[in-house]
This record gives structure tokens, C-alpha cells and sequence, in this order.
């Protein structure tokens, strides 16, 4: 499993919320502005939810460009492999498996 796609349970065991539940909060305050910078988010992040860079910008690049990531790996058999261009948001226990 790739790293990126299994940051979205990472996030989920750490806060205690779904990564889209975190996702929502940050676009109701904005930060999907396209005006608002990275570190603005992770400072957010950092604040509220303890999350530390690699899973703040995992979820920064959710906030900005949404949960498609990109498919080089997607059926491949390496260790930066995933099985979907899409993260999973809705939390581990509705993970299809």
C-alpha cells in the first residue's frame, strides 16, 4: 500500500474524526480558498488536531484538490503501490475492503 493512501486511517486513529469530517471543517473555515497557503492549513492543523506535516499535507492536498491522487501507481506491484486513485475519506470502519 502506498504511504499517501493509508494516511487518511492515520489521521482518522490519531484525531479521532474521519479525514473527510476534518476536510469539511477546513473548507466551512476557508482554507480551500485557493489564496490560502499550505502553512496556514498545517499551523491549523497542528493546532487542532496534532497532525504533524506528513499527514497535514496529506489532508492539504485534499482540502485543495480533493481526494484523486495520482494513478502512475494504481495496479502496480511495488511498494508505492494503491489500489484506487481515490482516498478513502468516510473513515476505516466503512472501508470498502
Amino acid at each position: 500500500m502506498h504511504v499517501l493512501s493509508s494516511l487518511p486511517d492515520a489521521v482518522e486513529l490519531k484525531t479521532g474524526k474521519t479525514p473527510r469530517e476534518i476536510v469539511d471543517l477546513a473548507k466551512a473555515k476557508g482554507f480551500d480558498d485557493p489564496k490560502v497557503k499550505a502553512g496556514e492549513i498545517l499551523d491549523w492543523l497542528k493546532a487542532n488536531y496534532d497532525l504533524g506535516r506528513g499527514h497535514g499535507m496529506a489532508l492539504v492536498h485534499v482540502i485543495k484538490k480533493g481526494p484523486e491522487i495520482d494513478s502512475k501507481h494504481v495496479g502496480t506491484s511495488g511498494v508505492h503501490r494503491d489500489e484506487s486513485n481515490m482516498l478513502w475519506l468516510d473513515g476505516a470502519a466503512t472501508k470498502p475492503r
